[in-house]
């Protein structure tokens, strides 16, 4: 490690993106002998990325993660730059000018797609979009979705899948209470969907929830939950599978969806069909969504390898609306390298790469580095890894020469009349939240346009 940083030259780090990954990678700098000047950068005015907008409103308790963050934030080594945006308010060059090293920690923000005709047509929206808009994120704060309809499908069989159709299989009375945007609410109020198809493209074997997850749909006041017995017939190698003491979790599910299978639905006004084996090909409908062809699967490989294989068989299913929860990808950084086909950024133990070869002063970490994968709490070993990478390299990174850090970004925004957002300021916001929710008998109401956000503090 290099001697070259010390208290008054400390070893300054720019983070890029304001999630669990980022708040993972300040928490492991903090913990390391070596002084460190740290400034996180977020394109929203608001913090902590998926754990705030991503996070099912009725699932409180995975959002306790952000008092960790936010006593993270109290470091008098800390600077949080919110409503700025990396690569449009200030590029990646202009960063290593001023910083040693970076860190990009923006996530995967968009979804995977079905490739299909007919997918771009209205009605058929992204996962991404529908927990945005139901959970206030800016971004979709005006998306539209068409709660007329009686049937909605979901492809994907992902914990993101189960909260999209949880959602919308809920009644108003099991929502009001939480954190849900109240536009949002409003909209499942006058929800006329009776039917929800969650479609899985392997068996039920495969299927990604979490027991925790696809329990709960056995308790929801007016849905139930459908499995037709016949879909749960196994072939040996997902039998082994289930049989296997490290797939814990999988023979739950099952176990689930079997339970679910004995029980027929009473007089519910609504119901969840978990279907599987089972692949999208086409969506159609004169203007808007109308049917969903699929096609029947089978399973083949070895256990745990299995791929699902197309049979020529086919069935259509009516329905006015559907979300494809498939996966997510990450976008590029305009300056740093970006690999397409994976939808992340390439890299070597956290470096950032090009043509197999680090590039000077990058470094990720999350799901812009390794994919969509793994929980809030996977990003934790993965951000620490980074930043061991990063601190090995501290020789190379003095040798950058003096940075400028947040007091030279904060006199280049001022020149650039940019409205940056401050940590303090966010404080303002959270409370502003929490006192509108206390009047509605919620946790919080979030305010959902950047303009309101910045009105509180103007």
């Amino acid at each position: 490690m290099s001697d070259s940083f010390n208290e008054s030259s400390p070893l300054k780090i720019a983070i890029v993106g304001s999630g669990p990954s980022g708040f993972y990678a300040i928490d492991a700098l903090l913990k390391k002998d070596i002084p460190v000047e740290i400034s996180m950068f977020e394109r929203l005015p608001i913090p902590y990325g998926l754990v705030r907008s991503g996070v099912a409103p009725d699932h409180p308790k995975l959002k306790n993660a952000i008092k960790v963050y936010a006593s993270l934030a109290q470091s008098p080594e800390f600077t949080y730059f919110g409503n700025v945006s990396v690569g449009r308010d200030i590029n990646i060059d202009e960063l290593k000018s001023m910083y040693h090293a970076i860190i990009l920690s923006c996530g995967a923000e968009t979804d995977r797609k079905l490739g299909i005709p007919g997918e771009d047509l209205p009605g058929s929206h992204t996962a991404t979009e529908f927990v945005g808009w139901y959970n206030g994120h800016p971004d979709y704060r005006d998306r539209e979705f068409d709660l007329s309809c009686e049937t909605a499908v979901i492809i994907g069989q992902g914990n993101v899948a189960a909260d999209v159709s949880r959602i919308l299989a809920k009644t108003v009375d099991e929502l009001k209470h939480t954190d849900i945007a109240e536009h949002a609410l409003e909209a499942l109020a006058e929800s006329r969907i009776r039917d929800i198809y969650v479609v899985g493209r392997r068996g039920p074997a495969q299927a990604k929830f979490t027991s925790k997850e696809l329990k709960e749909f056995g308790e929801l006041a007016d849905c139930a939950p459908v499995v037709d017995p016949k879909e749960l017939a196994l072939n040996p190698a997902s039998v082994t599978e289930l049989e296997d003491k490290e797939n814990a979790g999988g023979k739950k599910v099952y176990e689930l969806f079997q339970g679910f299978a004995e029980n027929p639905p009473g007089n519910q006004s609504r119901r969840v069909h978990f279907t599987f084996c089972k692949s999208p090909v086409e969506i159609s409908g004169k203007v808007r969504v109308e049917k969903l062809k699929l096609e029947f699967n089978r399973l083949s490989g070895e256990p745990f390898s299995q791929a699902a294989e197309g049979t020529g068989e086919f069935m259509e299913l009516d329905c006015g609306i559907l979300f494809r929860s498939i996966g997510y990808r990450g976008v590029p950084v305009p300056g740093v390298p970006f690999d397409e086909k994976r939808g992340v950024i390439p890299n070597r133990d956290g470096r950032v790469v090009e043509d197999d070869k680090p590039v000077e002063q990058l470094y990720v970490s999350g799901w812009i580095k390794r994919g969509a994968t793994g929980i809030i709490g996977t990003n934790k070993p993965d951000s620490v890894a980074t930043v061991a990478s990063l601190l090995e390299d501290t020789g190379k990174l003095g040798a950058t020469g003096e940075k400028g850090g947040a007091e030279a970004t904060l006199r280049l925004l001022n020149e650039r009349g940019i409205r940056y957002v401050s940590f303090a300021d966010w404080e303002k916001i959270d409370r502003a939240e929490i006192e509108l929710g206390q009047t509605r008998d919620k946790p919080r109401e979030k305010y959902t346009r950047i303009e309101e956000m910045l009105g509180l503090l103007d």
